[in-house]
């Protein structure tokens, strides 16, 4: 996802959604007391009245966090959704069948499901099962038990499912219509989680092995776009068809998702960095048609880019699809969403950037194919993908673009608490800017502490070792060992500098006289590589870390210090 809190100082926009009251809430502590307490009562009068009684019950709602135990006994092989979609009452109702291996025998089973959401009825193994509802979760008990091995459970269920306030970051559904009044349904649910429409176990520890079937029923004349691969469209009772899509890929909860509008699809071939042929396919409003050229051409050349660095698009067996929607992307798998109403960023060399059709796409590499096992470590997805984005412009426009892009971001940085704080954590926790900028601008620090000849290729066989179909999930302490193992190096004290700590490498400078200063670092986590601009050009040292005796340096100009920016640093002139 596009992180729009890191973007509000390099390009746009805001993130989580209670950043801009709590920077509200900052500016009243400088005016008097009794003001300061009625203007909060006000703000927050106008801050809940934006919200509907539904809404507000889901404001809560944070996806991941501490697996359960009667959900850490559950692997999650397969999962067939099956709902009719009512438009006009914003409503949706059918079943979810979940296909799992129990560990260990239990009594209860547990899934994760919205409140706003009934249970009609329930079936394990093809009987009828006694369940409860409490809270967002569904449980399923048996006096007598459930024996270890595999079990399909089917719950049918229905309602109106949360409204997306501020989507895609408040989640759920949003109902609107295209400019000719044709319905235009959209779900978001990453940081709240899937459960907001379905009953599963919502947790990123856990992906459907063999994948998921989507029977969507939805009026005729309208499309759905989805996961996989289209399997057929079905006409049924009331002037409606029921669409069928499958992936055979795990995925993510959060991206099985869909969206309906009146699509039209454009389509063109794509051959793969390995040569497998994966066709490109835009879903895209019949009104804004006259673009969907151009879309596909800017997937082509992302593609081709992303593949040099990442390997392999890595979901050949089915499509590189794009579906149109009202709301910023997100990156639904083999369908990634984009809504910049068609506005690229200009570059001299005649170059159409879309930061949000780009990013989104790179996580196909990184969170869908790479995916992080716990919340906790977003900054390996969001970081990484966010990288990706200055690769973009080292390929497309040279070093100096590159360059550019890492100067932004490092002053995206807030540094307020750690990439990583531990494990188990919600994404409500974890979700800041700086799992997107502090994260990428770690990578840029390992490339030059590692070199380019090691740096590239090890980052690129981390990610293509990692075969179909993809069921491994990432932790920080497994990139950590994996980057120490690959180089040769011990690069510990430097993941835990950038990632669990907030500190810079504080470097201070002291002049003595004119031309005769003196260098020494605090807080750096190794001995660094080090240029220097002085009046003679570039110099070239190694600094010691927490070295007693100052690095001498002669220049008759003030010298620069890492002139290219490739520490997380602070210059403190004596």
């Amino acid at each position: 996802m596009r992180h729009f809190g890191f973007l509000i100082f390099v390009k746009s926009g805001s993130g989580m959604a209670d950043f801009p009251y709590k920077c509200l809430f900052c500016c009243l502590k400088r005016i008097p007391m009794k003001l300061s307490q009625t203007l909060c009562f006000l703000l927050m009068v106008c801050i809940v009245g934006r919200l509907s009684a539904q809404d507000r019950s889901i404001a809560y709602m944070s996806a991941g966090g501490k697996l359960r135990p009667l959900q850490a006994i559950m692997d999650i092989r397969h999962y067939t959704i099956a709902l009719d979609v009512d438009i006009p009452k914003k409503s949706i109702d059918g079943y979810c069948e979940i296909s799992l291996i129990l560990s260990k025998p239990t009594d209860t089973l547990l899934f994760d499901l919205v409140h706003l959401l009934n249970v009609h009825q329930v079936a394990v193994d093809k009987g009828n099962a006694a369940f409860e509802q409490k809270g967002d979760s569904v449980l399923i008990i048996n006096k007598a038990g459930y024996k270890a091995g595999k079990h399909i459970i089917r719950i049918n269920y229905g309602g109106e499912p949360p409204v997306a306030v501020r989507p895609p970051w408040q989640g759920g559904f949003t109902w609107t219509t295209d400019k000719a009044g044709n319905p235009w349904v959209v779900i978001n649910c990453q940081l709240q989680g899937a459960k907001l429409f379905l009953p599963c176990k919502d947790h990123p520890s856990d992906e459907p092995n063999e994948g998921i079937d989507m029977f969507i029923t939805i009026p005729k004349g309208l499309s759905v776009a989805g996961p996989g691969l289209l399997q057929g469209v079905k006409n049924v009772a009331g002037n409606k068809a029921t669409w069928h899509w499958k992936t055979n890929y795990t995925i993510s909860t959060y991206c099985m998702v869909f969206n309906i509008a009146k699509y039209k699809v454009y389509s063109r071939p794509y051959t793969t960095v390995d040569g497998h042929t994966v066709p490109i396919q835009f879903y895209v409003l019949e009104e804004d048609t006259a673009n969907a050229s151009h879309v596909i051409d800017i997937r082509a050349r992302d593609t081709r880019i992303l593949e040099k660095y990442f390997g392999e698009y890595p979901w050949v067996n089915e499509k590189i699809g794009i579906a149109e929607v009202p709301n910023p992307g997100m990156e639904h798998q083999t369908m990634v969403t984009y809504g910049d109403k068609f506005k690229y960023d200009k570059y001299p060399n005649g170059l159409d950037y879309s930061a949000n059709l780009f990013h989104e796409f790179g996580h196909e590499w990184w969170a869908n194919k790479v995916t992080n096992k716990d919340w906790a470590h977003m900054w390996i997805q969001e970081g990484i993908n966010t990288y990706a984005e200055a690769l973009f412009f080292k390929e497309t426009m040279g070093e100096t673009a590159y360059d550019s892009v890492m100067v932004s971001q490092r002053a995206g940085i807030r540094n307020l608490k750690p990439v990583v704080q531990g494990e188990e954590l919600d994404m409500a926790l974890v979700y800041t800017g700086d799992v997107y900028a502090k994260g990428s601008f770690f990578m840029h620090t390992m490339r030059h502490v590692l070199g380019d000849s090691v740096f590239f290729p090890l980052l690129k066989k981390f990610i293509t070792d990692v075969k179909y179909p993809y069921n491994r999930f990432f932790t920080t302490q497994d990139v950590q060992e994996y980057f120490c193992k690959g180089s040769g190096r011990d690069l510990n004290a430097l993941f835990d500098f950038y990632l669990r700590t907030t500190n810079t490498m504080d470097f201070e400078l002291r002049k003595l006289r004119p031309d005769t200063y003196t260098l020494s670092i605090k807080n750096s986590p190794m001995d660094l590589d080090l240029d220097i601009l002085t009046d003679t050009g570039m110099v070239h040292t190694t600094i010691k870390a927490n070295k007693a005796t100052p690095l001498k340096i002669t220049s008759k100009t003030l010298p620069v210090i890492d002139p290219k920016g490739w520490y997380f640093k602070r210059v403190i002139m004596q």
